[in-house]
């Protein structure tokens, strides 16, 4: 018996730069440690490479996921039927939405380097979260897998 695939599902990574960044913090501790010998050096660099490393990766490990009748982002698990409208921003819009438009009690998924991003209100009465704001490289297509998982 095969499970069937969810209608969406998106692993907000982080970008390609932020590992040469991990290498550089590696080759910092290196640099750091080269007074007190070559082994110390090595270490350093192995040992920076790879906390820059696990640090970078457990921050990129964020994923979206429309299964079944909930959509996941992060830790936070919402009922399609809670959810309203969703709005897809472009890049200005997206900014916008994470400054001055932003309300403190929204639920934001942010990724700074994401330039896109979906915009969902709550209309669960229950709920003091007016909408959720997620971070996302494909808003469309979210947007789109929230319409067509969402209960009639």
């Amino acid at each position: 018996m095969q499970l069937s695939a969810a209608p969406y599902e998106e692993r907000l990574t982080a970008p390609r730069t932020w590992w040469l960044i991990s290498f550089l913090v590696g080759v910092s501790m290196a640099l750091i440690l080269l007074p007190f010998g070559t082994l110390p050096m090595l270490g350093g660099l192995a040992g920076g490479t790879a906390v820059a490393a696990v640090a970078a990766s457990s921050y990129g490990s964020v994923r979206i996921r429309v299964v079944g009748d909930s959509l996941i982002a992060g830790e936070a698990k919402i009922p399609l039927e809670a959810l309203g409208e969703a709005e897809v921003l472009d890049a200005e819009e997206a900014r916008a939405w994470r400054t001055y438009k932003a309300d403190p009690r929204a639920f934001l998924l942010l990724r700074a380097y994401i330039p896109t991003a979906l915009r969902v209100e709550v209309t669960d009465p229950q709920d003091p979260t007016p909408y959720l704001y997620l971070s996302t490289r494909e808003p469309e297509r979210l947007a789109e897998a929230l319409r067509t998982a969402k209960p009639e």
